[in-house]
């Protein structure tokens, strides 16, 4: 895929446009687990996901990580460059689910983009603006869900990324994914075994009966 196909805009851009964007873009190479971003003061620039699988989250004063949402292919990830919006500044953090493959952009380059376009502008709210979505979407979850439909919707939603009904995952993973305790999923990991929903095996749960995970899910599956 030409770098081109990524941007929505590009066909709006002049061509001298074009071209500084072409020549700032850098690939980067990520194993799993590589901090890409940490934190407000951290602004290290966009990045666009061309393979892999980023995770965006937020860690309490206690220490404990929940994830925000994840950037697929060819999703881009506009907070890890935060300085660029003005008066806008999030603590959050960034980091490679998976082995991954990145196009990075410095800020101060679509910074300078924003400012001469007014397609990138708007291409820039409307991505904030879903993102936005997004997090209102967890925070409602949180806070008027049950947490054995989060974690059967969770658990739905690691079957579609993976592809199979077989996931390799820790309890303590899916912990800082729902900003729960290792023991508390861990227990209602039993009950879904208990149900015969998933059988639990080392570092890796077995789906059994999709049909009611997904019954089970259904308040927090996304639309």
């Amino acid at each position: 895929m030409e770098i081109h196909e990524y941007f929505p805009f590009w066909k709006h851009l002049t061509k001298e446009q074009q071209n500084r964007l072409s020549y700032s873009i850098r690939e980067r190479k990520v194993p799993k687990g590589t901090i890409l971003h940490n934190g407000a003061e951290d602004c290290v620039g966009l990045f666009v996901v061309q393979t892999g699988q980023l995770r965006v989250y937020t860690i309490s004063d206690e220490g404990r990580e929940i994830t925000l949402y994840r950037l697929l292919e060819r999703d881009i990830c506009l907070f890890s460059a935060s300085c660029i919006m003005s008066g806008i500044q999030f603590d959050i953090a960034v980091s490679a689910d998976t082995d991954s493959v990145l196009y990075h952009i410095p800020p101060k380059i679509y910074q300078q983009l924003m400012r001469e376009s007014a397609a990138v502008a708007n291409y820039t709210n409307e991505l904030m603006a879903s993102r936005f979505s997004n997090v209102m979407w967890l925070f409602d979850q949180i806070l008027y869900k049950r947490l054995d439909s989060r974690l059967a919707a969770f658990l739905v939603e690691e079957m579609e990324l993976q592809e199979t009904d077989e996931l390799k995952m820790t309890h303590e993973t899916i912990a800082q994914h729902l900003g729960s305790a290792r023991e508390v999923i861990s227990r209602m990991l039993k009950y879904f075994q208990n149900e015969k929903i998933v059988k639990l095996g080392r570092s890796s749960i077995l789906i059994l009966d999709e049909k009611k995970l997904r019954e089970t899910a259904s308040d927090s599956l996304r639309l």
